[in-house]
């Protein structure tokens, strides 16, 4: 696409999407099948990545795919397991519950839903500067001068939205009090016995006030055979505002990092503690996991809770954009999935009205990201910092037994909005 500005496309309506990442994507290719002009413009300009971080599916998220055209049969999305089970420190079991599940990674969805977009409708390299909104339509600004023009903008563009940051200033994300580790490990580099007791499953391990949690996805060149596939994990560990997060997130040249830091600059004295505390803590199939995960990054908490999700009658607020809720339900990317649908169906409902097809999917949306929104924040409160209220204690009793963990961890049931 050529630099400058870019004039609508009679007679197709046309859309620009900021962000091209996963709720992006869905959007313009919901958008695509029912005739918009869509373009993509995405900030980065390398092809994305996910840092093979895990996924956890959900029948709403196989039914947008098959939307999108993209066929959960025969895609191979990821790799089935029976149920879910928890381990004891010493390694036995201390409870099992039959739930079979899809578990995927996020490179294996992003590449099955770039293949299936057009590459002529995606523009990487394009950081969002401005929007200006009138009664005709959205403009959006680049960097070097380049603007497009559409009828509606979405922005899709994750937890710090350059869309959001414009339109919505006082929707900012707030650290919850705790952090998660991540990281993938190979099939083949764990014993057998490891092997064994793992990937079959939806694991935990539950320290006190922490929790680990595992899955098998997909292993290098998206293998799902057998002895070819990854483990991943995520242990949500306390780490108050301050000192213990500072502490976390100076990296090895003493740069201090906000909310992230990137895994080789992890100094080798945090990843040591981290190591040594997964010995002491864990039950000893997750501490092989950890010990043997050669890059572990970590993850800075966080929720953000957007009062809007359509804005001024031609901007729309889909994903990580809008809601962004703690990991334990599981739902981030089939929430944006359900939101890009969301929107699509309310915009072909009502035709040329933009501005009331974008009223009909935030009176939708809206208090079903709420909803999640609570549900994460129930499911994680035993692992808050401080515990202030009995409400909050309450909570963190239940959601800290092996069988709530087990029924409610990353299920789509129990939330209602």
């Amino acid at each position: 696409m050529s630099e400058g500005t870019h004039e609508l496309r009679p007679p197709s309506r046309r859309a620009i999407v900021i962000g091209g990442s996963m709720a992006g994507l869905f959007a313009a290719l919901l958008l695509l099948r029912q005739g918009w002009q869509v373009d993509i413009y995405e900030r980065i300009a390398d092809e994305l990545s996910g840092r093979g971080a895990g996924i956890v599916t959900h029948d709403e998220l196989f039914e947008v795919l098959r939307l999108c055209g993209i066929d959960s049969e025969t895609a191979r999305i990821g790799v089935a397991v029976r149920g879910r089970c928890v381990f004891a420190p010493d390694g036995s079991l201390l409870g099992e519950h039959a739930l079979p599940q899809v578990l995927t990674s996020w490179g294996r969805l992003y590449s099955l839903l770039r293949e299936a977009l057009p590459a002529a409708h995606y523009h990487r390299g394009r950081n969002l500067e401005a929007l200006a909104v009138d009664a005709e339509g959205v403009t959006a600004r680049f960097g070097y001068g380049e603007t497009a023009r559409a009828d509606l903008l979405i922005g899709a563009d994750g937890i710090f939205s350059a869309v959001r940051r414009q339109l919505l200033p006082e929707a900012m994300p707030s650290y919850v009090g705790y952090i998660a580790w991540r990281g993938l490990v190979d099939e083949a580099d764990l014993s057998p016995q490891t092997r064994e007791a793992l990937f079959d499953s939806f694991a935990f391990s539950l320290p006190p006030g922490e929790q680990m949690l595992g899955y098998p996805v997909a292993g290098a060149g998206e293998s799902m055979e057998p002895g070819q596939r990854r483990f991943n994990f995520v242990w949500y560990r306390p780490a108050a505002q301050g000192s213990a997060l500072r502490e976390l997130l100076t990296d090895v040249d003493g740069v201090q990092h906000e909310l992230s830091i990137p895994p080789n600059k992890i100094r080798p004295a945090v990843q040591q503690e981290m190591r040594q505390a997964a010995r002491r803590l864990l039950s000893p199939q997750f501490a092989e996991v950890v010990e043997k995960t050669s890059q572990p990054f970590i993850q800075a908490i966080q929720d953000l809770e957007t009062p809007r999700m359509a804005i001024e009658g031609r901007v729309a607020l889909i994903g990580d954009a809008a809601f962004v809720a703690r990991p334990h339900v599981g739902m981030g990317v089939t929430k944006a999935a359900a939101d890009a649908w969301s929107l699509a169906r309310a915009l072909e409902a009502h035709g040329d009205d933009i501005a009331a097809g974008l009223a009909a999917f935030e009176a939708e949306r809206l208090p079903y990201g709420r909803a999640v929104i609570k549900r994460a924040r129930d499911l994680g409160a035993y692992m808050q910092a401080q515990l202030l209220t009995p409400a909050e204690r309450e909570l963190a009793e239940r959601h800290r037994k092996p069988e709530a963990v087990m029924t409610e961890t990353a299920v789509s049931t129990g939330i209602a909005a």
